[in-house]
């Protein structure tokens, strides 16, 4: 997985994980910030959170006590969770209490990530050619480390906002026994009761050139569903072959499921949306689609207007040792 800071991407992102280059033109405070979101995003890279070997909760104590050294209080720095190692932490900012709280989330678990996939160590941070990469660089302990080190800046400076500031970082939105949020909304809401929350798990910031223009809201998430395929038959020996072999039929069912197309449908929902964005960026590269939003939308493999037009059913794991995604 790789992370490159870009115009598509919100300025905070650019600013806070960019090179050395754009940190000699910002002020000494900046820099600082800056760099302690590298710190805190090699940090977090580094720590294994997969759910298979890896442990959250090593990543939410290691946040904790970036805070705890920073003078939030015991009680506003508070690391808890359903087992050992699915922790999540909850780290508040008081303000001045003129609003209520808004509350800042982001998920410290990974997708699982095999040695033999990568042809580098994916829980080592490395810098290349303007890119980082590593298990969770975009998804999302950039996002993390960023959150973290703003919070961190806020009361290095005093800054005392109109209301309380809750970050929660937790375990479990690839997958797993443990939902983080789940968990915290059913055992401790206190913790994290807000007026809104900021899930900046996304890509909510679009923008050309540079400015940005349009801030994305997500009303859902995709829902889905898994099915297994499996064919048996008598079997029989190869030196004498059956027609009716078991992996042909199953293959031929794969092949089936590749080209069927499910029906075009748009929701009260995506189409206003997409109608919103032909036109407020008609040199976006989706222009050409959604000027006409109707049946004739493409249905190009891997494409965000297909997944969110259409049901998209696809084969996603042949290895049972291995998670689906």
């Amino acid at each position: 997985m790789t992370l490159r800071a870009s115009p598509s991407l919100a300025a905070v992102l650019l600013a806070a994980l960019g090179g050395a280059a754009a940190l000699a033109a910002e002020a000494p405070a900046d820099q600082a910030s800056n760099k302690l979101a590298h710190e805190l995003l090699q940090q977090l890279i580094e720590i294994n959170t997969t759910d298979s070997v890896g442990n959250v909760t090593t990543a939410a104590e290691a946040m904790a006590k970036r805070f705890r050294d920073a003078g939030f209080a015991a009680q506003d720095v508070v690391v808890l969770g359903p087992t050992d190692k699915k922790k999540n932490v909850v780290v508040r900012l008081h303000g001045t209490g003129k609003y209520k709280p808004v509350l800042l989330m982001g998920h410290l678990d990974v997708v699982e990530a095999h040695r033999e996939d990568w042809n580098m160590d994916p829980f080592k941070l490395i810098e290349k050619d303007g890119y980082f990469y590593g298990r969770g660089t975009s998804d999302m302990k950039g996002d993390d480390a960023i959150m973290a080190a703003t919070v961190l800046r806020m009361k290095a400076e005093g800054f005392k906002p109109d209301r309380d500031i809750i970050l929660a970082l937790t375990a479990d939105e690839e997958g797993g026994c443990c939902n983080g949020p789940d968990w915290l909304l059913k055992n401790h809401r206190e913790l994290i009761d807000a007026e809104f929350a900021i899930n900046t798990d996304g890509w909510s910031v679009m923008s050309e050139k540079g400015v940005p223009k349009m801030f994305r809201l997500g009303a859902t998430e995709k829902l889905y569903g898994d099915y297994q395929l499996s064919v048996t038959n008598k079997g029989g020996h190869s030196s004498e072959p059956r027609a009716d072999n078991a992996i042909y039929q199953l293959a031929h069912a794969l092949i089936n499921v590749s080209k069927y197309q499910f029906p075009f449908e748009l929701n009260n929902v995506s189409r206003p949306y997409y109608e919103s964005l032909a036109k407020m960026s008609p040199a976006c590269t989706w222009a050409p689609f959604l000027t006409a939003i109707d049946t004739s939308w493409p249905s190009t493999s891997g494409s965000t207007l297909t997944s969110v037009a259409r049901t998209t059913p696809t084969i996603v794991v042949a290895d049972p040792e291995r998670r689906p995604e």
